[in-house]
Parts: C-alpha cells; structure tokens; sequence
C-alpha cells in the first residue's frame, strides 16, 4: 500500500474506489445468497475501515485527511444546522422496522462504516490527490465521481429513479461535503452525517415517487446552498 501511495496518490485513490465497489458489491450479493442481509458486508466493512485507520495512523497522515480537529468556528458554518437537515432525511416519510433485528444491526453497522470508508476514499485520498494539480478541478471531480458511484446501486437490484435522483443529490452533497472538508480541514462532520444518512436508511418509509423527487430536490438545494454561504462566509472572512 505505501509504494502505491508514494508513487502515485490518485492511482492509489482509483484503486481503492475500485477494491471498494468491487469488494461491497461481492459481499452484498453472497449476503442475500446466504438469506441474511449483510452479514457478510457488516465484517468486511469494520475490517476495511480498520486496515485503513491503522495504515493512516501508522504513516501519519491523520491530519492530513481530516481525521482530526475541526479548523474553525461553528458559527461561521452556521452551526453545521443544514447537516441535521441532511441527516434526517430518511425519517421524512415515517419510521418503520423494514428488516429483522439483526438484519437491520448488520445494516447499521456496515453503512456506519461505509459513511467513513466512502468520506475517506472521495473526500479524503481522491480529492488531496487532484487537488495538487488545482483545488477548484478536485472539488468538482471528486465531488462528481462521489455522486456518479452510486450508479453501481443498479447493480445491486435498485431501480433506475430512485437511483439517478440519488445521483442528482449525491453530487450536490458531494460538492458540501469537499467545501467542509476543504475549509474546515476535518473530515469528522461529514463522516459522521454520511453515516447517520446511511444508516437511517433501514428505518425509514419508502416514499412516492413524488415524495422522492420532492426529497431530492431538497437535498440538492440545501447542499448547494450552503456550500455556498460556507464559501461566501469563509471568503469574506479572510477579506
């Protein structure tokens, strides 16, 4: 893993996305082949997230890809208040047990971990890899890329709306995400809103089609909204 990384960030970045979906997807498959939802998933996600922080600790890079400190002050992003707005959203529609008890742990579980996985491969090694070569390139790159990869849902039996609106609002929350971690130099908010995003997931009433396009244009508003009171505040702060 060291010479890969030492000798080129982004290849090392590319293939970790790359062992990443291949990996998950292989794990989601045998899981619902066996009849228990995640069960293999659940260890491979708290495995890889493991070997991860290990090899970032061990080689001092904690800093460098936000697994630290928050660089700054609350109020001047707001409180982080449109993160809860974010976090919620799969309690919109209501709460319901849609799995077993242990189904909806193992689910818990990995998509805690998938949210730090995801946050460090997109947000942390993709977009410090790009942005050697221009901040504003890697912003919107890594921020593409984070929304394109749930395209791979499709393969794992999601249908096609709810996929591409996923898409839609992943990206724009791809592009909070990389502004927060860029400006605040810690990747702990958006790990953490990523996981609880995910994993409230398990426990929400699937909606309407309108309800989703409607949930979907709300997230994408308030993404993009403020990734840009972030940038405008944080701009006129150094003026």
């Amino acid at each position: 893993m060291k010479h890969l990384y030492k000798k080129s960030e982004l290849t090392f970045s590319l293939v970790l996305v790359g062992l990443y979906v291949v990996l998950f997807s292989i794990a989601d498959n045998l899981s619902r082949s066996i009849g228990i939802e995640k069960i293999l998933t659940a260890p491979l996600s708290v495995l890889f997230v493991a070997v991860l922080y290990v090899w970032i600790h061990k080689n001092g890079l904690l800093k460098k890809y936000g697994l630290c400190a928050f660089d700054g002050k609350a109020k001047d992003y707001f409180y982080f208040i449109p993160l809860f707005v974010i976090g919620s959203c799969n309690l919109w529609n209501g709460v319901q047990l849609n799995c077993s008890p242990m189904e909806t742990a193992l689910y818990v579980l990995s998509m805690l971990c998938v949210g730090f996985i995801e946050e460090l491969i997109f947000r942390g090694f993709l977009f410090k890899a790009m942005a050697k070569d221009g901040i504003k390139s890697a912003i919107i790159v890594s921020s593409i890329t984070f929304g394109l990869g749930h395209i791979i849902n499709l393969v794992n039996g999601a249908e096609l709306l709810p996929t591409f609106l996923q898409i839609i609002y992943a990206t724009a929350i791809g592009f909070l995400f990389t502004m927060l971690f860029h400006k605040g130099k810690c990747l702990w908010p958006c790990i953490i809103t990523h996981s609880v995003v995910n994993s409230l997931s398990i426990i929400g009433v699937e909606g309407t089609t309108t309800e989703k396009i409607i949930s979907a244009v709300i997230l994408t508003a308030v993404s993009l909204g403020y990734t840009a009171l972030i940038y405008k505040n944080k701009k006129h702060c150094k003026t």
